[in-house]
């Protein structure tokens, strides 16, 4: 019973040797992907795929444990298609922002973290694009969408593995707020990046 307490010890403390973040380190990550987005309580919808880019800085507060603020600007909305007659009906909700995501990382091990946080986002655009197709031909309208609030708040937590510099980073962001001024519709998206970290 004593050796597997001590094997158990000692597998513990490998794991936290692994479990390295330079602390008082400031470190600065530019990042890139793709959102998949939709709109809380909208049916037969399908998601928008958008841009998510930025950077954030990442502080080491201890060795496994930092905190992190960004600044991204973000792709979301939603899509909806409708049939009949012989001819399609796209619909799509451009709705982008610039979010501020404040985020805890928790590192289990060396190069991977959880994290969570909160999400300030200010809206940069927020357009509504129809296209009717019928057979060969198409028709394309976008007009400003109105209704739509300057301010939401959202909930992001996920994950990241870091390998020579590169971070993969997967988070599922939780809207609190509403995104406009009638309903109860709230911004929901996955968001995939993949950013290079480098010290400050």
């Amino acid at each position: 019973m004593k050796k597997i307490m001590m094997i158990a010890a000692m597998m513990l403390l490998s794991v936290g040797a692994f479990a390295q973040n330079e602390v008082g380190q400031f470190t600065l990550k530019p990042m890139a992907g793709v959102n998949l987005a939709t709109l809380t309580k909208t049916d037969d919808s399908k998601l928008r795929v958008g841009l998510a880019a930025g950077v954030e800085a990442e502080y080491g507060v201890a060795e496994n444990f930092s905190l992190s603020l960004g600044a991204l600007y973000s792709m979301q909305g939603v899509k909806f298609t409708e049939k009949g007659s012989g001819a399609t009906l796209d619909v799509t909700y451009k709705l982008d922002y610039i979010n501020i995501p404040v985020l805890a990382n928790y590192y289990l091990f060396k190069g991977f973290a959880i994290k969570a946080g909160i999400q300030p986002a200010f809206k940069a655009s927020a357009k509504v694009k129809a296209e009717l197709s019928s057979g060969s031909a198409s028709v394309k309208d976008s007009e400003t969408l109105d209704g739509v609030k300057g301010f939401a708040l959202s909930i992001p937590f996920g994950l990241s593995y870091e390998y020579e510099s590169f971070v993969l980073d997967a988070r599922y962001n939780l809207g609190v707020t509403k995104a406009f001024d009638a309903g109860d519709s709230k911004n929901s998206w996955f968001m995939f990046t993949l950013g290079y970290k480098f010290a400050l």
